[in-house]
Order: C-alpha cells, then sequence, then structure tokens
C-alpha cells in the first residue's frame, strides 16, 4: 500500500478553519508555537473561534496576533501572565477565559485523544477552579469532573515530518503537541523539515502520521522562532 503525501500548501489546509471552531494550538511560549501557522490563520480570517492553548504567547508574537484581530471569543489556558493585552481583553468582557491548572489542561487534552469522556481530580475544590463545576464523591473523597477536550482542529509545530505525516519534535518544543495532535478532527502540522518517507527512523517518531492530516514545510524560520533557533 503507497502512503499518502500530506503536503499542502499552508493557505489550503488553514482554509478548512471556519467561524466558530474549536482550535488547540501547540507551545509552551516560544517553544513549539506555530507562529507561521498562526500568521496564516490570521490572513484567513476565520471568528469567533474557541481557541486552548497553554498560555497567551508575549504581545506582538504568536496568538496575540489573534487577539489583536478579535478573531478568538473564548481561550482555555493556564495563564496570561505575559501577556497584558489578553489580560486588557479579558477584563473589558471582549475575551471569555477559562483557566486551568497546568497539569489539569494537558490531561483533559490526552483524554480527548485517549477517547476518555472526563477526568476526576481533586485540584481545585473549595476554589475558584471548581465554581459552576460538577463535584462527586469517590471512596468518601471529592472530586471534580473535568470534561476532555476535543478540537476541530489542531495547529502543530515539528522539528521533522516526513510526507505522511510522522514527526519528531526536539526537547521542550515537545510540550503539548503530541497531546493535541490525538485531540482534534484535523491536525495541520509546520514542520522545519519534511523528509522522504524512510528518513524518520521508528524510535524517532513521536506522533505518529495517522494523526496527521496536512503538512507544511518552513525553511527558513523567521524572527519569532529566535529562542528556538538551534
Amino acid at each position: 500500500m503507497k502512503l499518502p503525501d500530506k503536503q499542502c500548501a499552508i493557505s489550503a489546509a488553514i482554509g478548512k478553519i471556519k467561524d466558530g471552531d474549536t482550535v488547540m494550538v501547540g507551545g509552551f511560549g516560544v517553544p513549539g508555537t506555530p507562529m507561521t501557522l498562526i500568521h496564516s490563520l490570521v490572513d484567513h480570517g476565520a471568528r469567533n473561534l474557541t481557541l486552548i492553548k497553554n498560555d497567551a504567547n508575549e504581545p506582538g508574537m504568536g496568538i496575540d496576533h489573534l487577539l489583536q484581530s478579535g478573531q478568538i471569543a473564548h481561550l482555555i489556558t493556564t495563564h496570561l501572565g505575559l501577556n497584558g493585552n489578553a489580560i486588557t481583553l479579558m477584563n473589558s468582557g471582549k475575551l471569555a477565559v477559562e483557566f486551568n491548572a497546568q497539569g489539569i489542561l494537558a490531561e483533559r487534552i490526552r483524554a480527548g485523544g485517549a477517547g476518555i469522556g472526563a477526568i476526576l481530580s481533586d485540584i481545585g475544590i473549595g476554589t475558584e477552579l471548581a465554581d459552576g463545576k460538577q463535584v462527586v464523591e469517590l471512596q468518601g473523597k471529592p472530586y471534580v469532573v473535568e470534561p476532555a477536550l476535543r478540537a476541530d482542529v489542531a495547529l502543530i509545530h515539528a522539528d521533522r515530518a516526513d510526507r505522511f505525516g510522522n514527526l519528531a519534535y526536539v526537547a521542550t518544543a515537545r510540550n503539548f503537541n503530541p497531546l493535541m495532535a490525538m485531540a482534534a478532527r484535523c491536525v495541520i502540522v509546520e514542520a522545519e523539515r519534511v523528509l522522504p518517507l524512510g528518513q524518520l527512523r521508528a524510535d524517532e517518531v513521536h506522533t505518529p502520521g495517522v494523526f496527521v492530516d496536512h503538512i507544511t514545510e518552513l525553511g527558513e524560520l523567521s524572527e519569532e522562532y529566535a529562542v528556538v533557533r538551534r
């Protein structure tokens, strides 16, 4: 069986994102954040998006471009502390924000990719993090029910990919990317290099190509990636 070549133009892949979609975006700060895909999404113009990302990046980079263009209606994240623009939008009521403990966000995404409906956690009991959430008792102890997270689209950054979509990440740039690649209906990847089939050894593959729908090769990285240049 011949494996498909999933390479395509960024604009063609990003053009599949619709108004109102839920979009997962990989990254932890700069490492692993798909900066080029984000810029393409700004150009595409889809609005009223629910965005799931660990953080809001810093002003002038990453998802801040989507915040400034008014395309994000709801942000599910762990913190906004490095982005004053995001904080201003939240405080003015222009951006709905759902905060999660970082491990809970990761586990909710993992559960979505594994087909699990929810996780139980004692984190946040008696705090604002548990407000409005279902609490159940198990073996005499209360747990918050944290629904799994899935998305219409995931935007992923990888160091290397082959044409079928097998992905390899480098160091901390791996972060949320493998989890998100399993938890979305459509997975769009920007890779620093796209290799012929067979050039990624089996033990180098962190995300199997069966989870990936579209791949684009970046070539030279822009200044926005400067902190992760190797």
